[in-house]
C-alpha cells in the first residue's frame, strides 16, 4: 500500500497542505515517509550544492521496472550475476563506457565522493532505460532528443521556461532532457563537456553522465556512506519510491553486468507517468456538492481499501471525516479550513477505473529473425556497398512482424560506416516484416568484417553477415615524362618518376602501388644491389608498398639513389587490378678520357722566288715596218 501511495504522491502533492496531509497519513499507517517537497533531497548547502527544494529532473516521471525477480536482490542472497545471460543485466557499450569514464573523472577530481559507476547506471536505467536501449550515435548522442513531459503543473511540477526552448523545444515550460533527464535550469549549472567537442549537450551520454556524477557528489557527499547515498539519489528526484527503485538497480548492477551492442538494450515498459500502471494523482478544483448523499458505511478497521482508491471519511465518535484505509488525503471540501462533520459532506467511496496497461513494444512480439536475401556485401575501398542484407522479423506463429526495431551493427576491424558516420543503426521493419541494412560505405581498410543484426531490447538469436572490402584497382600505368633515367654511381637520379593510373580508361584515384627494384623483367624478387629508395631513417630499401595515387590518379615516386654498381637496372610498378609498368634505370661512370689532339698539318715547301721583271730577258724587238 505504501509503495502504491508513493507512486501517486510523488507528483500529486504539489501544495503544502496536501503534502502535510500525506505525511500525516503515512505516519498513521506506519508506512515509510516521503521527503517533503519544501526541503528537497539535501539539506547541506554550498555554492556547489543544488538549491533546497530543487531536483535534477524537476521530479519528472521515471521508469518503475524492477530487476528480475530471480535476481539476487534480497537480503542475505547475493550470488554474482553471470557475465552474459540475463538481458536486463546488459548495458549498451557506449552508455556503459560513459558511466565508467565519469567514475574515473570524478575519482581524479573528487576522490572523497567515492562514486561507483553502477549508481549512474541505475539512475540511467530508471530515467531513460539506458538512453532508450543505447540508441546513440558514435559520439554518444541520442538519435532523437529524450524529453520528459511538459512541467506545467498538471500532474507534475510547474516550471516556467528557463532556456528559451534551446534544449527542450518548449518556450513556455521546461521539460527534462536527455538520457539522465536534466531540466534546463539544472543543466545550465551542472552541464559538462565530457567528450571534448566544445558543447555541453544533455542528449550526449558522455556529457550527461559526467554532469550526473558531479551533481550526485555535490555538497561534499561521500557516497560510500548510506545516508549520503540516499540524499544524493533523493536530490535527483524527491520520491522515496524513486529512491527504492534506483537502489534496487544499483544493487543489481553491483552483482554483475555485461556489455551489449548499442541499440540492443532492454527497453523499460513500466513508468510512473501517465498511461502506465502507476498513474499519478492530478489535483482537481474542489466542487460544491449539488446534492447531499448519505454517509458511507463505516469500513472495518482491519480491512484496508483497494490501493489507489479515494476512501471517504467514515463517521466515528472521535473524528468524523478522518482518514481510514488507504493513506490518501480526504477529498477537498468547499471553502477554507477544516471541513465540518455532517451527513451532507461525506461522499460514497468510488473506485477509479483500473489503470490500463500499455501495449508491449512491437519488438516484444518478435520471436525470431531470418535472412530475406540481398546477396553478399562487397565493395571496393571508398565505394558504397551495392548489396546489403535484408532481414525479416517473424512472430512465434511465423507471421511477419511490422514495426519492430532491428539493430544493424558493424563488428570487427573496419572503417566502413553507415550513413551519418555510424557503426550501428536501428531500422524498423516495414511491409512483410522486412528491414534492409541502411546505406553503407566502405573505408580504406580492406578485408572482411561482420554486419550483425539483432532485435532491439531482446535476447534473441542474431544474424551475422560477412562483408568484404576489396582494394581500389587500376588496369594501366603510364609514365608521364620521357627523360632518360640515369645517374652516376653513388649519386641520385636527376629526374623524378611520375606515373598515372587508370581503370577501364578512367582515373584510378587512391590506388595502392608497389614499387620494386627488380632483378629481371620476369623475376618478381627485388634486386639485392643497384638503385634504391630510402626509408625514414635514411637506410636503403628496394621495395615500397605504402604508395597511393592521388585524386587525379597521379603518383610521384620518392627520390631514387644509386650505389657503386654500374649497369642497367629495372624498376617495376604494380597495382591491384593487374597494372604493371617496368622502367629502365641506367647507372654509368661519366666518360672523362681526354680526346687526342689532331696532328699538325705539315707546312707547304718554300716556293722559289719568281725572277724580277728586270731580270727577264727582253723580248726581241720586231723589225720596224
Amino acid at each position: 500500500m505504501a509503495a502504491q501511495f508513493g507512486r501517486r504522491l510523488r507528483k500529486g502533492a504539489t501544495t503544502t497542505a496536501v503534502a502535510a496531509v500525506a505525511v500525516a497519513a503515512l505516519s498513521a499507517s506506519q508506512a515509510p515517509g516521503v521527503v517533503p517537497t519544501a526541503t528537497g533531497g539535501d539539506a547541506r548547502g554550498s555554492e556547489a550544492t543544488p538549491h533546497a527544494g530543487s531536483s535534477a529532473t524537476g521530479d519528472s516521471p521515471y521508469h518503475t521496472d524492477l530487476p528480475p525477480l530471480n535476481s539476487p536482490n534480497k537480503p542475505g542472497a547475493s550470488p554474482p550475476l553471470p557475465v552474459t545471460g540475463e538481458a536486463e543485466a546488459g548495458i549498451p557499450a557506449t552508455v556503459l563506457g560513459a558511466y565508467k569514464q565519469a567514475e574515473q573523472t570524478v575519482a581524479a577530481s573528487n576522490p572523497g565522493c567515492r562514486l561507483p559507476w553502477q549508481l549512474l547506471a541505475a539512475i540511467g536505467k530508471v530515467e531513460s532505460g539506458q538512453a532508450r536501449g543505447g540508441r546513440v550515435d558514435a559520439d554518444g548522442t541520442t538519435f532523437s532528443p529524450i524529453l520528459g513531459p511538459v512541467l506545467n503543473g498538471v500532474g507534475f511540477a510547474d516550471i516556467p521556461d528557463t532556456d528559451g526552448g534551446a534544449y527542450d523545444g518548449d518556450r513556455t515550460h521546461d521539460r527534462a532532457v536527455g538520457p539522465m533527464q536534466f531540466i534546463p535550469s539544472t543543466w545550465a549549472t551542472w552541464g559538462q563537456d565530457a567528450n571534448g567537442d566544445g558543447r555541453r549537450d544533455p542528449n550526449n551520454i558522455h556529457d550527461a553522465a559526467l554532469a550526473a556524477a558531479k551533481y550526485l557528489c555535490a555538497g561534499g557527499r561521500d557516497l560510500s556512506v548510506k545516508e549520503d547515498l540516499d540524499r544524493a539519489i533523493l536530490s535527483y528526484n524527491r520520491s522515496r519510491e524513486y529512491l527504492r527503485t534506483v537502489l534496487s538497480w544499483f544493487e543489481y548492477y553491483q552483482r554483475g553486468t555485461h556489455e551489449v551492442p548499442d541499440g540492443s538494450g532492454v527497453l523499460p515498459v513500466e513508468s510512473s507517468g501517465s498511461g502506465s500502471t502507476t498513474t499519478p494523482v492530478t489535483p482537481t478544483t474542489p466542487v460544491t456538492p449539488t446534492k447531499p448523499t448519505a454517509p458511507a458505511v463505516p469500513a472495518a478497521p482491519a480491512k484496508p481499501t483497494t490501493p489507489g482508491t479515494a476512501p471517504a471519511p467514515s463517521p466515528s465518535p472521535s473524528a468524523p471525516g478522518g482518514p481510514t484505509g488507504s493513506p490518501k488525503p480526504p477529498p477537498a471540501k468547499p471553502g477554507p479550513g477544516t471541513p465540518s462533520p455532517g451527513p451532507t459532506t461525506p461522499t460514497t467511496p468510488t473506485t477509479p477505473a483500473k489503470p490500463s496497461h500499455p501495449s508491449p513494444p512491437t519488438s516484444a512480439t518478435v520471436f525470431g529473425i531470418e535472412n530475406a536475401g540481398g546477396g553478399r556485401p562487397t565493395a571496393t575501398a571508398g565505394e558504397d556497398f551495392a548489396e546489403l542484407p535484408k532481414v525479416r522479423a517473424k512472430s512465434r506463429s511465423g507471421r511477419p512482424v511490422v514495426g519492430a526495431d532491428l539493430v544493424f551493427e558493424l563488428v570487427g576491424e573496419t572503417d566502413a560506416r553507415f550513413s551519418g558516420d555510424r557503426t550501428s543503426a536501428v531500422v524498423r521493419t516495414g511491409e512483410g516484416g522486412l528491414a534492409a541494412a541502411p546505406a553503407l560505405k566502405a573505408g580504406e581498410k580492406t578485408g572482411d568484417f561482420t554486419i550483425r543484426v539483432t532485435v532491439a531490447g531482446r535476447a534473441l538469436p542474431r544474424l551475422d553477415y560477412t562483408a568484404t572490402v576489396t582494394p581500389r584497382q587500376a588496369d594501366a600505368l603510364a609514365r608521364t615524362g620521357d627523360e632518360e633515367l640515369t645517374a652516376s654511381p653513388s649519386s641520385e637520379f636527376a629526374h623524378a618518376v611520375e606515373v598515372r593510373a587508370t581503370f577501364k580508361g578512367a582515373t584510378a584515384a587512391g590506388v595502392a602501388v608497389t614499387a620494386t627494384m627488380a632483378g629481371a623483367a620476369d623475376d618478381p624478387d627485388e634486386n639485392p644491389g643497384g638503385p634504391y629508395f630510402k626509408d625514414a631513417e635514411g637506410d636503403p630499401v628496394r621495395t615500397l608498398t605504402e604508395l597511393r595515387t592521388d585524386a587525379d590518379g597521379m603518383l610521384v615516386l620518392p627520390r631514387i639513389f644509386s650505389d657503386d654498381r654500374s649497369g642497367t637496372f629495372l624498376l617495376r610498378l604494380t597495382t591491384e587490378g593487374g597494372a604493371v609498368l617496368t622502367l629502365e634505370l641506367r647507372v654509368a661512370v661519366p666518360d672523362t678520357t681526354d680526346t687526342p689532339a689532331a696532328p699538325d698539318t705539315p707546312a707547304a715547301p718554300d716556293t722559289p722566288d719568281t725572277p724580277a721583271a728586270s731580270d727577264t730577258p727582253a723580248a726581241s724587238e720586231s723589225p720596224a715596218a
